[in-house]
């Protein structure tokens, strides 16, 4: 069996709209890198860049299951020694929660070049507006 290899005409980018109201940070994200990475196209191959647009709306109003809110850090180092920061996501949901989708989505992404392009073409918004509504949206159910 040969490896599908897709032309630069096969590859075309769809915009998709999903809205995070009162569903798992998790199950969206998992949704949003799917898309992103084009797993969705018949016409998908691993090996190249075939992915859509994924603008991710009401991030505030996502919601984290379990005891994750109280439970789970966001970490990082700053590069200085004994320079580890850490945020619980209780915090990190209230104040920026934008940020705490846009870091579960590129988690879910491949660490190469491949998930890099493919996370420019993520938009995140804490509320229902976006700016995007010149470029006819699909929603996309979960």
């Amino acid at each position: 069996m040969s490896t599908y290899m897709p032309k630069t005409n096969d590859i075309t980018r769809k915009w998709y709209v999903i809205d995070a109201a009162g569903k798992p940070l998790g199950r969206v994200a998992a949704k949003a890198a799917h898309i992103l990475r084009g797993k969705h196209k018949p016409t998908y191959a691993p090996h190249a860049d075939c992915g859509d647009h994924v603008i991710i709306i009401n991030t505030d109003k996502a919601v984290l299951t379990g005891k994750k809110l109280d439970q789970k850090f966001y970490r990082w180092h700053t590069g200085w020694i004994g320079g580890l920061k850490e945020v619980k996501y209780s915090k990190l949901m209230s104040e920026r929660s934008d940020k705490a989708m846009t870091l579960a989505v590129t988690g879910m992404l491949p660490n190469n070049t491949l998930g890099r392009k493919a996370a420019t073409r993520l938009r995140v918004y804490k509320g229902a507006e976006h700016k995007h509504a010149a470029q006819m949206p699909e929603v996309c159910e979960l």
